[in-house]
């Protein structure tokens, strides 16, 4: 009788925790002027280095100072970075290098290569994120509810259906069938924001449904890359700071590909 007592009060703890979560998220992102939603985001990114940080195995002293210089640097980026440089960098990492990492099954490394690596999936998230919001807050709520879109239904279809696994060294959950579902919810989201909310022409929309498909591919790599992390860590969780979802890094593992991908295809759309 206690296995399900506490698999009910951890299930009940992961929904509360991610309604709360959820709820204030939404109120800062749409409701607070850029500057201050950097704020937030270097609070994230500083987060989301101390994770990364123990993930690779730093020294205790190593691991707060680089939670402490992570959101400098990007906050440099963003002061001096070209964006272009920076959307360049993202779509050659995440559509070229990190397919071929995972394929390859490469070790994420220690030391300066793991920092480095690091800085590569957190400071173009962060300026993403807060050039993103700057242009729209709608347009990066849009690119978070399309990874949201796309691991919920990824989810719930391979649950369903799933047999075939998609990457049974990395993430064993995951499945084809999982994977298929996620691209016809999100195509179906591309076409309703493309045809409904934006009232584009069906040539737009189909660009927009392109990026989307991109991005979409872009959410399971994130996802993978972390986890690929995690399993070579031997930890099942990036963190504690959230009961019952885990670390910063388990939230943001599909944004650290989306959002850096979205501002390249918003500089492509303009």
């Amino acid at each position: 009788m206690a296995a399900p007592a506490n698999n009910s009060s951890s299930a009940k703890q992961r929904i509360l925790t991610g309604l709360a979560l959820g709820g204030v998220f939404l109120a800062a992102l749409l409701g607070l002027p850029t500057p201050a939603w950097g704020g937030v985001m270097l609070g994230i990114v500083a987060l989301g280095a101390w994770e990364w940080a123990g993930l690779v195995k730093f020294a205790p002293l190593a691991r707060l100072g680089y939670a402490a210089i992570t959101p400098l640097l990007s906050l440099a980026v963003y002061d001096h970075a070209p964006r272009e440089s920076i959307a360049i960098t993202a779509a050659v990492f995440w559509l070229v290098l990190a397919p071929l990492w995972l394929a390859r099954g490469w070790r994420i490394p220690g030391g300066l290569g793991g920092a480095l690596l690091g800085w590569l999936l957190l400071a173009p998230t962060g300026y993403a994120a807060v050039y993103l919001h700057g242009y729209s807050p709608r347009l990066l709520l849009a690119c978070i509810l399309l990874a949201v879109i796309a691991d919920s239904a990824a989810y719930f279809s391979g649950r369903r259906f799933g047999k075939h696994k998609l990457a049974p060294r990395i993430s064993p959950g995951k499945s084809w069938e999982g994977a298929i579902g996620a691209a016809l919810a999100v195509a179906v989201y591309a076409l309703l924001i493309g045809f409904f909310a934006l009232h584009e022409s069906p040539g737009k929309t189909a660009l927009l449904l392109g990026f989307a498909l991109i991005l979409f591919v872009a959410s399971i790599l994130g996802d993978l890359f972390e986890s690929h992390g995690k399993r070579q860590a031997g930890i099942k969780d990036s963190g504690d700071w959230l009961p019952g979802h885990g670390g910063i890094l388990d939230r943001i593992d599909s944004l650290t590909a989306v959002l850096p991908l979205a501002l390249c295809f918003l500089l492509l759309w303009q």
